[in-house]
């Protein structure tokens, strides 16, 4: 629902996003998103890939929403030929659409939709230091002018949301909270080491991810930065924004 009721959380990527826009300095994004899980990282090479409304029992205004950003083929080639000199199994995939997952944040983060978007798939029996090697296998694309993202969901319990069905600006759950404050405690502090073993570590992991594809995107991101061994690669929260008490919306720009 967050592309038709974005909260602050959509208004803060907007504002970043416009930033971004005005740099004039990049030429594409490469995203992964949670809602494309596959045997091994593949990469979509559509030309122009559908918007994909990969969602039942929403309503009809959703369906209507479109986020028609061209794709790249030759960057598509580019990522998998990357993947491929890293050992990372992978493949084209020139029929996929378009996800939720990519589009409903890119609505506010570029609603332009001019640039070139290329989809990376989640691996599925992929933990974080593998969806990390993925992300760090594409770093040098940054130097390139291209945008590297990840996008999930910084807890993701849908049984307790569909348990009390609570209102976008409900308290936030404490228990997303004390999650949430320890990623970004383990952010700012460089500690990639307990990042990758949050699932041991973090308060409350369990019930903030009960299953962990909506996390792993963030490892993706953490990669392409080569964080935190690269130089200046800084932690900036662009939102640290909770809905519907359950959902924490963290956004994060690295370097």
């Amino acid at each position: 629902m967050m592309a038709l009721a974005p909260g602050e959380a959509g208004a803060a990527l907007q504002r970043w996003g416009q930033a971004l826009a005005a740099r004039g300095d990049w030429r594409a994004v490469v995203v992964m998103s949670p809602h494309w899980m596959d045997p091994v990282a593949a990469v979509g090479s559509h030309p122009m890939p559908p918007t994909w409304h990969d969602f039942g029992g929403f309503p009809p205004a959703l369906y209507r929403l479109q986020y028609p950003a061209p794709g790249d083929p030759a960057l598509a080639r580019s990522v998998v030929e990357r993947l491929q000199a890293a050992a990372i199994p992978t493949a084209e995939d020139p029929e996929r659409p378009r996800d939720h997952g990519v589009w409903s944040p890119l609505r506010f983060l570029l609603p332009q939709a001019r640039w070139p978007v290329v989809q990376v798939a989640l691996p599925a029996d992929a933990g974080p230091a593998a969806v990390y090697a993925i992300g760090a296998a594409l770093a040098d694309l940054r130097d390139q002018g291209v945008l590297l993202m990840g996008s999930g969901s910084l807890t993701h319990n849908l049984m307790a949301f569909f348990a009390g069905r609570p209102t976008l600006d409900a308290p936030a759950d404490p228990a997303v909270q004390a999650f949430s404050a320890w990623v970004w405690d383990a952010l700012q502090a460089g500690d990639l080491t307990a990042l990758l073993d949050y699932r041991a570590r973090a308060p409350q992991a369990e019930q903030a991810h009960p299953t962990d594809e909506h996390l792993l995107p963030l490892f993706f991101a953490l990669g392409a930065a080569r964080w935190p061994q690269t130089a200046g690669q800084t932690v900036q929260a662009i939102t640290r924004e909770v809905q519907y008490r359950h959902l924490a919306m963290d956004s994060y720009a690295i370097g």
